[in-house]
């Protein structure tokens, strides 16, 4: 039989929360890359639009929870980074902008902020 310690199996619990965390993001950056090149309005805009928004609507609870255990700083920073991203998308599903490439970007560096 195994033994594990607490510590390694929150190390391991840890890491694959991350490692979903990653996917989650790939998959809102590649649907925002097409969104990108088909428009606002297009199907592939609007499916950028609403993955996003419910990521980060998840990662926003998350991050306001009190049982979340990162600084209260860097809490409040991604919070931030979120409210805009989430501001962002709702112009873009009103058709006031088409700021895809900004959504990328930020999106890509929190994805690598993961690694």
């Amino acid at each position: 039989m195994y033994r594990f310690s607490y510590a390694e199996i929150l190390e391991d619990s840890s890491g694959e929360c991350r490692e979903r965390e990653k996917l989650a993001f790939d998959r809102a950056i590649d649907l925002l890359r097409e969104a990108a090149s088909k428009g606002s309005k297009s199907l592939a805009g609007r499916e950028a639009v609403s993955f996003v928004q419910r990521l980060w609507g998840i990662l926003i609870d998350d991050l306001l929870s009190a049982d979340n255990g990162l600084p209260d700083a860097l809490r409040a920073e991604l919070v931030s980074i979120g409210l805009w991203i989430m501001k962002e998308t709702d112009l873009i599903h009103q058709g006031r902008s088409e700021n895809f490439t900004a959504l990328i970007d930020i999106n890509t560096m929190i994805r690598d902020g993961l690694r």
